[in-house]
């Protein structure tokens, strides 16, 4: 038999004693916030290792190469958390998970941890971190348009109207501030937004999956999916063809950030927006993430010495008004009692 897009999307994620007992909604918006502006301060630490400093070159660190070290610390802890949630649900007594459901969570993984990785990683080192976060976060623009054109999501005229506005803060900022800057502004940019669509299609297909697998099952088969083909590009890169000498001979400096990357920007936020997917769904996560431009211009401004306009801030206000109106009508339109309507079923 065979399933849709849309009888994807509808499988149940959560029952509703398990979203209650945890916060519900409330709770969920809390985690997307949280893991947001977590993953947010990757644009910081990634740019600190691109920094000509410790006698290295300006962007001298291989984009793979941080991936590397970024999956490389996190791995473990992954492996461990997947080994105590099987764990813990055959002592539940629980039917035991699909293997199919793991492996292809760990084939999205490849697209959500590996491809949007490396473009991410990638197209940073054309422009600032604050341009980067911003054109990032795009993506709950794709998020809408492809749930509606694919997966059956309705658009409503309040929450259309809060990205409208959202977004038009961000073009104020992209289009009059003074952050669109960088070795290569074009080239950067169309990666960085090529990662952003890709992210959205990731975030859809994740929804039903986190529902059949559990949030912290997904995330370690979506993560060590990712880092088995992250291995094998660091390999053929700096081992078949390169001098991996290089890498093991990073200043200190350099491991160091790669540790903060894998714990504060890779580890703790990948199960936090997880299980805000799984409570609130990818639209409401995409829209409370666009707090993310705000906290990297923050961090971007007294880190990274980016520089920063009066109309930059105008945009700021612009898109926090968009993020908390799209939040009272997804809010509003989840407590509303649903609409009786003549059946349609033949």
């Amino acid at each position: 038999m065979k399933t849709n897009l849309r009888e994807v999307t509808s499988a149940p994620l959560l029952s509703e004693a398990q979203s209650e007992g945890f916060g519900g909604r409330n709770f969920g918006y809390i985690l997307a916030l949280l893991g947001t502006v977590f993953f947010s301060m990757k644009s910081i630490f990634v740019k600190l290792i691109y920094q000509p400093v410790d006698g290295m070159a300006m962007n001298g660190v291989e984009a793979i190469t941080i991936m590397a070290m970024r999956l490389g610390f996190s791995a473990p802890i992954y492996v461990l958390i997947f080994w105590l949630a099987l764990r813990r649900r055959k002592r539940q007594g629980l039917a035991p998970l699909q293997k199919r459901d793991m492996a292809l969570a760990a084939i999205l993984g490849l697209l959500g941890y590996y491809i949007c990785a490396w473009l991410d990683i990638e197209g940073i080192k054309y422009i600032t971190a604050q341009l980067e976060r911003l054109l990032l976060f795009t993506y709950p623009i794709f998020v809408f348009i492809f749930g509606a054109m694919f997966f059956g999501k309705p658009l409503t005229k309040g929450t259309v109207l809060a990205v409208f506005i959202a977004y038009a803060g961000i073009g104020l900022i992209f289009l009059e501030g003074d952050i669109a800057v960088g070795l290569n502004v074009p080239l950067g940019s169309a990666m960085i937004l090529l990662c952003a669509a890709l992210f959205a299609f990731f975030q859809l297909f994740a929804k039903p999956m986190i529902g059949r697998l559990g949030s912290p099952v997904f995330t370690c088969c979506a993560m060590l999916g990712a880092g088995v083909m992250i291995a094998v590009h660091f390999t053929l890169e700096n081992v078949v063809m390169g001098d991996v000498s290089e890498v093991l001979n990073l200043p200190p400096r350099i491991w160091m950030l790669g540790i903060a990357l894998a714990f504060f920007s890779t580890l703790l936020p990948s199960f936090m927006v997880n299980l805000a997917l799984s409570r609130v769904g990818p639209q409401a996560t995409s829209a409370v993430g666009m707090v993310a431009p705000i906290s990297t211009i923050m961090l971007a401004i007294y880190i990274l010495g980016e520089p920063f306009a009066p109309i930059d801030g105008i945009g700021t206000l612009i898109t926090l008004a968009g993020i908390g109106l799209y939040t009272y009508f997804d809010k509003r339109a989840i407590s509303a009692p649903p609409s009786l309507s003549p059946a349609t079923d033949k």
